[in-house]
């Protein structure tokens, strides 16, 4: 590919308060990004087709140029960029006379989840996620066990602030119970029908439970953000990893109990369960709490021993 590209960086401006501002040349297809010892090509004669702007690695130390791991659903080409070095390991792509809905763009290059991908996969990592539509700022995804007080804390939220936030309604290929309405509680959704859309990409996380498929779609959080809202999802570790992974950029904060013993202490409180399914949940929230801090998915973990100081927090 030849010598390492040319980088121009510009100081910071229109308000811009740390990081560094890299700019493309009018109508340039491809621009150059140096972050530490490696200078990042975004875009160029090296995209593989018209779905993705290709991303390339040059490492200065070594003197060569990689193709990385391209995680998420990057943007697609455009005629021009520009580019911000942002804190946390991330470039924030703007892509010149795009739409205000496509038109900003984040690569990972060195955040918590792409180090994270880099020792699972062995592989050099770089990961693209960009801001869902409409004016609301982005979606909060909130993971915790049974029992350690999520529902209370989103209650409280929506009650103080009751025009910012919203929940997207889950899809499901189980049928509606009395009372239920689709659209309201679930989109009822065909089994064969959802799996063809969750392998068209087009949920953001899903599970298989007790033979039904459950999940969260991208249009229904779109949904949601259009009506100028913040969309919250309260969704488990596994599937927090699935959004981590996708290309929707979110919060993500995970909410831990005091302790073991005063989540146990909770769960007999509620006098819901059985001695089995209490044991089981606890099993569950141990396994839970101990891949939710040592993840590296959240950026925001809580502590709710005592509620109106965890809310104070989470606001």
């Amino acid at each position: 590919m030849g010598e390492a590209p040319a980088v121009l960086v510009d100081h910071p401006e229109n308000g811009h308060s740390n990081g560094v501002c890299v700019k493309s040349e009018p109508e340039n297809t491809e621009i150059t990004v140096d972050v530490g010892d490696r200078i990042f090509l975004i875009g160029g004669t090296h995209e593989r087709n018209n779905f993705s702007i290709g991303v390339q690695i040059y490492d200065k130390i070594s003197n060569n140029w990689f193709s990385p791991i391209v995680l998420g659903t990057g943007p697609k080409p455009s005629k021009g960029y520009s580019a911000f070095v942002l804190e946390q390991g991330r470039i924030l792509v703007i892509k010149k006379g795009s739409p205000r809905n496509d038109s900003i763009w984040f690569l990972e290059v060195d955040s918590p989840y792409v180090r994270e991908q880099k020792k699972l996969l062995r592989k050099e990592v770089v990961a693209w996620s960009k801001g869902v539509r409409g004016n609301a700022e982005k979606p909060i995804v909130i993971s915790g066990p049974s029992g350690v007080g999520k529902g209370t804390l989103i209650s409280m939220l929506m009650k103080e602030f009751p025009s910012m936030f919203g929940f997207s309604v889950s899809h499901t290929t189980r049928s509606p119970r009395s009372m239920e309405m689709d659209g309201v509680h679930y989109h009822f959704a065909d089994k064969k029908v959802m799996e063809k859309e969750i392998k068209d990409g087009k949920f953001l996380e899903f599970a298989s439970v007790h033979g039904n498929l459950y999940g969260t779609s991208i249009e229904s959080v779109e949904a949601v953000t259009d009506s100028g809202k913040r969309c919250i999802l309260d969704i488990d570790v596994q599937g927090a990893r699935s959004v981590r992974a996708s290309s929707l950029d979110a919060i993500f904060i995970f909410v831990c109990p005091p302790s073991m013993k005063e989540l146990e202490d909770r769960l007999r409180a509620r006098g819901t369960e059985t001695e089995e399914q209490i044991q089981k949940r606890l099993r569950n929230a141990e396994a839970e709490i101990k891949e939710g801090i040592s993840s590296g998915i959240f950026g925001l973990i809580l502590y709710n021993d005592n509620l109106e100081e965890c809310y104070k927090k989470l606001k």
